[in-house]
């Protein structure tokens, strides 16, 4: 059986006896170190959620705009699950459209953040004016700065699609990618809860 597998995805990779590949295997070893990293970053925005130093606090977060937000980049992994099936089954031109799709919500989701950055800044919550405000930005941020790869790996997915890559035998590329999107979503509605509901519900 792992030949077959091995046959099946030619020289990309190798299978393992769990019965998937090393490039899965191997990426899901990442994963997990990046649970570890955002659960280290949530832990100190528990932290230090009270400490304003006198500074405005959470009555800055706007649920509905973040509600928004986070819809869209639901939807993006929706686009994504498409994007993947369509890969799977040999459908290049349609895979490339829900990647597509994916990753320009992915940027809309983005310019929600800027927004929500640039606003929290004038109103005099920067990066450094609180051990609050720090925890915020470096969690939301380092979430950002993932999206941001997120999108330059997507992009690179089409750039192959346009040289006919994304074959059905080669849809295993689609798939590590599209478990690095539901990463980035799963890791956001975890932040949106601890950052933006919990607080309502206390």
């Amino acid at each position: 059986m792992a030949h077959d597998i091995a046959q099946a995805h030619g020289h990309e990779a190798a299978a393992t006896n769990t019965g998937i590949t090393n490039r899965k295997l191997a990426f899901w070893l990442f994963l997990a170190s990046e649970c570890v990293f955002f659960a280290s970053l949530l832990i100190g925005f528990l932290v230090y959620g009270d400490k304003t130093n006198g500074g405005p606090g959470m009555e800055l977060f706007n649920i509905n705009l973040t509600t928004i937000s986070t819809f869209v980049l639901l939807m993006s992994s929706l686009a994504m699950v498409l994007g993947v099936n369509a890969s799977q089954r040999g459908l290049a031109r349609d895979a490339m459209k829900w990647i597509l799709a994916t990753a320009v919500m992915g940027q809309i989701f983005l310019g929600f953040q800027v927004y929500e950055f640039w606003h929290f800044v004038h109103e005099g919550f920067g990066l450094t004016t609180s051990p609050l405000s720090t925890a915020f930005f470096v969690l939301t941020g380092f979430h950002g700065a993932h999206v941001f790869v997120g999108i330059l790996w997507l992009l690179s997915l089409l750039w192959h699609g346009r040289r006919g890559g994304l074959t059905a035998e080669k849809s295993e590329a689609v798939e590590v990618g599209g478990l690095y999107w539901h990463f980035v979503d799963v890791v956001w509605i975890v932040i949106f809860t601890v950052i933006y509901l919990l607080p309502k519900v206390h």
